[in-house]
C-alpha cells in the first residue's frame, strides 16, 4: 500500500512539473508569436495536469474537465482532424452518440423512480420551475446584452431552454445535496423537454433563428426520449426487478409512445404511409426489440451485475461528451476564434447566475439545505450534449452549437468546484431528512 502511495506521489510530481514546463515554454513562443508551436504545447499542458490530477485521490474530481481541455485545445489546433474522416463527416457521430448516454441514462432509472415526484412534490415542482424559468431568461437576456450573431445568440437560449443533465446528479452527489431529488429532477425535466424546450425557444429566439416548433419536438424525442425508452425496457428486463405482467405492460406503453412520435411526424411532417410504417417498424426494432435482446444477453453474460453496466455506461458517457465537444469545437473553429472570449464570459455569467438564482429563491421559500443546493446544481447545469445535437439537427452546428461545446467543460468546472466547497462546508451532511418529508 505503501509502495503504490509512493509510486502515485511520484507519478503527480512528476506530471505537474512536465505540465508547468509545458505552460512556461508555451508563454515563450507565445511572446515570440510562434504559433506552430503554441498549440502542442498548451495541448501537453493539460495532458500531463490531468494525469496529475488523476492520479491524486483530491484531485481526480477535476481530470475529466482538464481532459476536455486538452481535447478542445487539439481540435482548436487541428481542426481538420476532426472534422472529416475520408468521405464520412464526423458530425454524423454527434446523435447516436447522444443516443448511447441517454440510453445509459434510461437504463439506470426503473418505473419506481418516478414515484419520487409523488414523494417529493414541492422539491419537484419548485426545481422544475426554476429550470424552465431562470435560465432561458437569463440566455435570452444575455443575448440581447451582448449583440453576438444571430445563430450564436440563439445557441445561448438554446443551452438556457434545456433540461438539466447526468453531471449535475454527479455534483449533487459530491456536494452531499439531496440525490433522490436531483435523479427525479434530471428524469422529469429531460422528459417534458420535446415539449418545453421547442416553446421556449419559438418564444424566446424565434427572432433570431427560424424555429421549427415540431421538428424540434422529434428531435428531441429522438435523441433522448426513444434512448431512455429503450434504457428502461433494458433495466426492467435484464435486472429482473420487474414481473413478467409488469414487463409486458411497460412494453406496450412504450411501443405506444414510439408510435404517439411516428403519429406526430405523420401529420407534421411531409411523409407518405409508406414512410411512416417504415419508421415506426424501425424505432420497434431499435428501442425496444433491441434492448430486449441485449438485455437478455447481459443477464446472461454479466449474470445482472449492474456496478459493471454502471461503470461502463459511466465510460462511454464521459468519452461521448468528450467526442461531441472534441467535434463541434473543430466545426466552429473560426467563429470561435472571433467571439471567443466574449462567448465564453456570457456563458460564465449563465451559468453562475443560473446556481446563484435556483440557490437563494430556494433559500427564501424556506426550503432545506440540501435541496436548494440541489435545486442551484440542476439549474446552472445544462445538458449541453442535448443542445449541441438540437443545433446539428437545425443545420447549424458551427454557429448555434457554439454555446453549447463552450458551456459543457465549464459547467463541470465551476459546478466541481461548487460542489466540493459545499462538501467542505458541511452543511446539510447531517440534514437526512428529504424534500420529500416535507412535501
Amino acid at each position: 500500500m505503501r509502495n503504490l502511495m509512493n509510486t502515485r506521489n511520484t507519478l503527480l510530481r512528476i506530471s505537474i512539473g512536465l505540465s508547468f514546463i509545458s505552460l512556461g515554454a508555451f508563454l515563450i513562443f507565445l511572446f515570440l508569436h510562434k504559433p506552430s508551436f503554441t498549440g502542442p504545447l498548451l495541448t501537453f499542458f493539460f495532458i500531463f495536469l490531468a494525469i496529475g490530477f488523476q492520479v491524486s485521490d483530491k484531485l481526480r474530481k477535476f481530470a475529466y474537465t482538464i481532459w476536455i481541455f486538452a481535447a478542445v485545445t487539439v481540435s482548436m489546433t487541428y481542426p481538420h482532424l476532426f472534422r472529416q474522416i475520408g468521405d464520412f463527416d464526423l458530425k454524423k457521430l454527434i446523435v447516436p452518440l447522444l443516443q448511447i448516454i441517454m440510453f445509459g441514462m434510461g437504463s439506470q432509472l426503473s418505473i419506481k423512480n418516478f414515484a419520487d415526484v409523488i414523494r417529493m412534490p414541492r422539491g419537484v415542482l419548485v426545481g422544475i420551475t426554476c429550470q424552465f424559468t431562470i435560465m432561458p431568461v437569463i440566455g435570452f437576456t444575455i443575448a440581447k446584452t451582448f449583440g453576438f450573431p444571430a445563430e450564436v445568440a440563439a445557441g445561448i437560449i438554446l443551452v438556457g431552454s434545456s433540461p438539466s443533465g447526468l453531471a449535475s446528479n454527479v455534483m449533487s452527489f459530491i456536494a452531499r445535496a439531496n440525490l433522490a431529488l436531483s435523479v427525479t429532477l434530471t428524469a422529469v425535466a429531460t422528459l417534458m423537454a420535446p415539449l418545453v424546450t421547442p416553446a421556449l425557444m419559438k418564444l424566446l429566439a424565434g427572432q433570431f433563428v427560424p424555429v421549427d416548433f415540431w421538428g424540434m419536438m422529434l428531435d428531441i424525442i429522438n435523441i433522448v426520449i426513444l434512448p431512455i425508452v429503450a434504457g428502461l425496457i433494458f433495466h426492467a428486463v435484464g435486472y429482473g426487478t420487474s414481473g413478467s405482467r409488469s414487463i409486458i405492460i411497460q412494453a406496450f406503453s412504450y411501443i405506444a409512445i414510439i408510435g404517439l412520435k411516428n403519429l406526430i411526424g405523420y401529420y407534421t411532417q411531409d411523409i407518405s404511409s409508406e414512410q411512416l410504417l417504415i419508421s415506426l417498424l424501425k424505432d420497434i426494432a431499435w428501442f425496444s426489440i433491441l434492448p430486449i435482446i441485449g438485455a437478455v444477453l447481459f443477464k446472461y453474460l454479466a449474470r445482472g451485475r449492474k456496478d459493471w453496466l454502471d461503470k461502463a455506461m459511466s465510460l462511454l458517457s464521459m468519452l461521448g461528451i468528450g467526442i461531441i465537444i472534441t467535434i463541434i469545437t473543430a466545426a466552429g473553429r473560426d467563429s470561435l476564434m472571433t467571439i471567443g472570449l466574449v462567448l465564453i464570459l456570457a456563458c460564465l455569467i449563465h451559468n453562475l447566475t443560473g446556481y446563484f438564482l435556483g440557490y437563494w429563491f430556494c433559500r427564501l421559500i424556506r426550503m432545506d439545505e440540501q435541496s436548494c443546493r440541489t435545486i442551484a446544481l440542476e439549474v446552472g447545469m445544462q445538458n449541453g450534449g442535448l443542445a449541441s445535437g438540437i443545433a446539428l439537427e437545425m443545420g447549424k452546428v458551427t454557429t448555434v452549437g457554439l454555446a453549447p461545446a463552450v458551456f459543457g467543460p465549464m459547467m463541470n468546472i465551476t459546478g466541481s468546484s461548487l460542489a466540493t466547497w459545499w462538501r467542505g462546508k458541511g452543511e446539510g451532511a447531517k440534514e437526512c431528512k428529504s424534500e420529500g418529508a416535507k412535501g
